[in-house]
């Protein structure tokens, strides 16, 4: 904790707060100890346990993933309140475990929109990956249904979910498109040059241009 606290900058602070993060450790700095330390899980627990962003961070880095247990894992969630927190254990360790399919069903319905954004996160992933095991069409039926009014954090994965849909299923494709154009989510979100847009019809037509398909599914 000492450490972390030496490598807090005030400038990296104030980024990150822009984007609701409350620490001030530049990541690859994070990444550094994390190597050093290599994988400790009694140590990522207790790590975990400060409730201070920047050690709930190197304990993700740090922890085995299938170490956890399900219950564990929900409790964690729930704690992590801070965006990069949430998304690294989604990512880094749910991701990697026994249990993703399991927390993606208890999470997807969850009444707290920070809990649902993580099933729909880990839906969005399978889109691509098992999307046997999805129903696309009642999916693209929720979003169109909700995207719109859901809070920030949800809407932004449901909108993820939307585009993947778009970019990997060509059947599907024209519909998805359409629910960005209706729903015009994301449309004006400020993108770096360089970057593509979040918004799903640019996203989609941008990935799938890349692929040298039919954006039409054609």
């Amino acid at each position: 904790m000492a450490e972390l606290a030496e490598l807090e900058d005030p400038r990296v602070r104030a980024v990150n707060e822009k984007h609701g993060d409350d620490h001030g450790v530049n990541l690859t700095k994070l990444r550094a100890v994390a190597k050093r330390l290599k994988k400790q899980q009694d140590l990522a627990v207790e790590l975990w346990a400060t409730g201070d962003s920047a050690a709930q961070l190197l304990a993700i880095l740090i922890s085995r993933p299938k170490a956890f247990g399900s219950d564990e894992l929900d409790a964690m969630l729930r704690q992590a309140r801070a965006p990069k927190v949430h998304d690294w254990l989604v990512n880094y360790v749910v991701k990697k475990g026994p249990h993703t399919e399991e927390l993606r069903l208890a999470w997807f319905a969850d009444s707290d929109p920070v809990v649902a954004s993580a099933g729909w996160a880990l839906t969005a992933d399978l889109v691509a990956k098992r999307p046997e095991d999805l129903d696309l069409p009642g999916l693209l039926d929720l979003i169109e249904q909700r995207m719109r009014d859901a809070p920030d954090r949800l809407q932004w994965a449901m909108n993820t979910c939307l585009a993947q849909i778009g970019i990997e299923h060509a059947e599907h494709r024209a519909r998805a498109v359409g629910i960005g154009e209706r729903l015009e989510v994301l449309k004006d979100y400020p993108t770096p040059p360089g970057c593509t847009s979040p918004f799903a019809p640019v996203w989609i037509n941008e990935m799938v241009s890349r692929r040298q398909e039919p954006v039409g599914g054609v």
